[in-house]
This record gives C-alpha cells, structure tokens and sequence, in this order.
C-alpha cells in the first residue's frame, strides 16, 4: 500500500525543487524558535492565530521535521501535505490581508515566496521524491 505514495520518477530536476523547499521549510522552522518574537509566536499573536505559543511551536516543529524529510527524499509526498497547509495558512492570513489594504501588486511582491513554496510543495505531491532519495531507494530495495 505505502509502495505506491513512495514511488517516483529518476528525474534529477526534482532533486532541485526538494532542496529548494526542504530548506526553505527546515530554516524557518528553525527560526520560528531561535527568533520566536519575529517568526514564531511573537508572529502569531500580531496576526491573529490562536494560542500562539503553541501554535508557533507547533507549526515550527512541522516546518523542521518536513523540511528535513524532503531534503533526504523520506516520505516526501505525506512531508508536502503540512507543508502545504502551512503555505495556504500563511497566504491567507499575511497576504490577503495585504491584498485587501494596499493592492494586487503590493500583495503579488509579498506572496512571491510563499507561492514559490506552495507550488513546489504541490510539485513534490504529485511528483514524490525523485533522483537521489530515500523514497526511491526503500522501492528499489522492495519495501
């Protein structure tokens, strides 16, 4: 059953957008606890998540422990499912708010990170962990 969400393609391409977004999502996890005032729950509370203490940390823990998981190519389609959400989370609470106040361009300047990482996290959904990952070598192996 597992083997089929494992499976993926050799393309070394894919090898590039892993590492884009893995570390992209491992260093901001890692900030959201080393900066907690300006990235986790200090972030939070100024736009309105709930309980941000928890959420903060709750949400870095995911961006560390994703991020890790698709730089080695581990699990890489179940690691983009909470880094999307957190993608389509901070859209919606950072930049539509933006969107409503200053514009479409002032928005589209802001999202352009955030969308890089939702489209690269949908990529490593529907593509898995391509060339050189864990992912490939559990299939080789017969897992």
């Amino acid at each position: 059953m597992i083997r089929k969400y494992l499976k993926t393609d050799s393309l070394k391409t894919t090898l590039l957008i892993r590492i884009m977004v893995g570390v992209v999502f491992l260093s901001e996890g890692i900030q959201k606890f080393l900066y907690p005032s300006e990235r986790g729950a200090g972030r939070f509370e100024e736009i309105g998540i709930p309980f941000p203490e928890i959420s903060g940390a709750f949400v870095g823990t995911f961006e560390i422990l994703c991020g890790a998981f698709i730089l080695l190519g581990l699990l890489t389609r179940f690691a983009a499912v909470p880094t999307l959400i957190i993608m389509i989370v901070a859209i919606s609470t950072t930049k539509i708010p933006i969107l409503l106040d200053e514009g479409f361009w002032k928005m589209m300047h802001e999202v352009r990170n955030d969308w890089c990482m939702l489209l690269g996290s949908v990529f490593l959904l529907v593509k898995g962990g391509g060339y050189a990952s864990l992912d490939a070598d559990l299939i080789r192996k017969k897992y």
